[in-house]
């Protein structure tokens, strides 16, 4: 029974459709208000896909957007869609840049700002995770996903959305066991650790992703599954990053609880970044008749294997980004769950979203229509280089958005935040799936919030949840912090990155190296004729 509501709600992208098929499942009066509904404008379905997939993105939107212009104009493909594995650093502002996880002096602004401000548009449908050196702060307040720019999406904590005729899902953050049980107990202002645990995976997104029973075509992470290495040429990768042996041969490299997804979940292709290497494989779930296609890139640097064109020539359906309805069954039945304290939350034997969530969300889509709406706002300051001071104000006195160079140019550090805020897309999101706010713990009375007598159904909406083990040793702040978590761009700590390769030295063999395994659906690139694509704008 489960398997046909499913099979009936796939097709909530289009909301006549959607429509109809409400009316023939309820009879004569839901077919009558079907036929009231005002007729919602259906985007236009097209067929195939082209994909370009990027590893780490650290900021470099305009180099990344350049060089997949190259690519066009090089090869005369059209790119429909990119996704980005992470590290994507949404500064709107340097208050942003004081919530990100790096040291002080590689905070740089990067080219957010300009896409978020408005100053440039992207060129590309975008679609990305968080990664583990993000604006946390900024994409806190978009923990269901949201537009954090136009024609730039962010996935969320954890989601699952449509585009072009494909189901994508994706997680953020990468593992760390300390945490994982954990809530999201960081608030602003964050000290060092908290930066760093904010973006640790918790047990809940995990949980959530695995309610899914549809198939995936697209995953995306930032980590890469543990033992994926297992699946492609291991001994490559050993000769391209020696300092990943030890953890290849003890069976640590990798989260376990992406391997755990990609065994639930099994979509056709995953995507990751994260270590800086190119890297593919081919999973074979035996006994299902299912392969996962594994794909993890470098960074955005020269003569480097950062972007990866995926073709998807079957793909039918509209260029645009529309919610997914498991995915909201499976949010409105898990809302009560959410915990927002040190405490492990209880997590309930569940096995798919229940029949009343999908009903109600199916008939929330048919009547408003699938597509996720453009309501993008800016509600940050973006930032600015120029310096207004008053007239006869000494240049070394005002310091209103933050540290200013002593000879009065552009301020080079700025001041976290103080509060969490309260992202509009957030709520406007909560109230289609009539679900109270549930970000912050104990602090409703400082938040403009609507009141919800229930959550989704077969759970009552408890508030978010802040179990305390009365038995349980707080951890002190200092010793959140692993020595794992150092800076993986700068080459410290388990995330293996030469310091030569930040400056674009190292591993410049990589560029020219054949990949071992063909990822594409029809044709892979070869990888010289892609590096060389990707050095033009460079």
């Amino acid at each position: 029974m489960l398997a046909s509501l499913l099979s009936r709600c796939c097709c909530c992208r289009w909301a006549r459709i959607e429509a109809d098929q409400a009316a023939r499942r309820f009879g004569g009066a839901a077919r009558r208000k079907a036929k009231e509904r005002p007729r919602t404008r259906m985007p236009t379905p097209r067929k195939g896909l082209t994909i370009a997939v990027e590893g780490c993105c650290h900021g470099e939107l305009d180099r990344i957007y350049a060089t997949l212009k190259a690519i066009e104009d090089q090869q005369g493909k059209k790119i429909d869609l990119l996704v980005c594995c992470g590290d994507f650093q949404a500064a709107r502002n340097l208050g942003d840049l004081e919530c990100m996880a790096v040291p002080p002096k590689y905070r740089k602004i990067m080219d957010f700002y300009k896409y978020y401000m408005g100053k440039v548009e992207a060129p590309y449908p975008t679609l990305f995770v968080g990664g583990n050196h993000e604006a946390i702060n900024h994409l806190r307040e978009l923990y269901y996903g949201g537009w954090v720019a136009k024609n730039i999406y962010f996935m969320g904590y954890a989601g699952v959305v449509n585009f072009g005729g494909l189901r994508f899902g994706g997680i953020s953050g990468i593992f760390n066991e300390r945490h994982y049980h954990m809530g999201h107990f960081e608030r602003l202002p964050y000290t060092d650790s908290n930066m760093r645990s904010a973006y640790h995976v918790r047990e809940l997104e995990v949980f959530r992703l695995k309610q899914i029973k549809r198939p995936l075509d697209v995953f995306v992470s930032h980590d890469w599954p543990r033992g994926i290495v297992e699946w492609g040429d291991k001994q490559l990768l050993i000769n391209r990053k020696p300092f990943f042996k030890n953890e290849i041969d003890s069976h640590r490299l990798g989260s376990p609880v992406a391997a755990e997804l990609l065994r639930a979940l099994k979509p056709g292709h995953w995507f990751s970044a994260h270590l800086h290497v190119k890297f593919p494989a081919v999973v074979d779930h035996k006994g299902t008749g299912k392969i996962t296609k594994f794909l993890a890139l470098d960074k955005c640097l020269p003569k480097r294997d950062f972007i990866q064109l995926v073709n998807f020539p079957q793909a039918t359906g509209p260029h645009e980004f529309s919610y997914d309805e498991e995915w909201l069954a499976v949010l409105r039945g898990t809302h009560q769950l959410m915990n927002v304290g040190r405490g492990r939350c209880v997590l309930p034997d569940m096995d798919g979203p229940s029949r009343e969530d999908l009903e109600f969300v199916c008939d929330k889509l048919a009547a408003h229509g699938a597509e996720i709406p453009h309501n993008f706002e800016r509600t940050a300051e973006p930032y600015s280089s120029r310096v207004v001071r008053p007239k006869g104000e000494p240049r070394h006195q005002r310091k209103p958005d933050g540290e200013r160079s002593p000879q009065g140019g552009p301020p080079t550090r700025g001041r976290m935040p103080s509060v969490d805020s309260v992202h509009p897309q957030t709520m406007r999101f909560l109230n289609m799936l009539e679900l109270p706010y549930n970000l912050h713990y104990g602090q409703d009375e400082k938040l403009h919030l609507p009141q919800y007598s229930a959550a989704g159904q077969g759970m009552g909406y408890e508030g978010p949840q802040n179990v305390t083990n009365p038995e349980e040793i707080s951890l002190d702040e200092e010793d959140d912090v692993d020595d794992d978590e150092l800076d993986c761009c700068h080459g410290r700590g388990v995330e293996h990155v030469d310091d030569d390769e930040e400056d674009g030295q190292g591993g410049g063999k990589e560029g020219s190296e054949q990949a071992t395994v063909c990822v594409d659906q029809t044709s892979l690139q070869d990888t010289e004729d892609l590096r060389r694509a990707t050095d033009v704008g460079l």
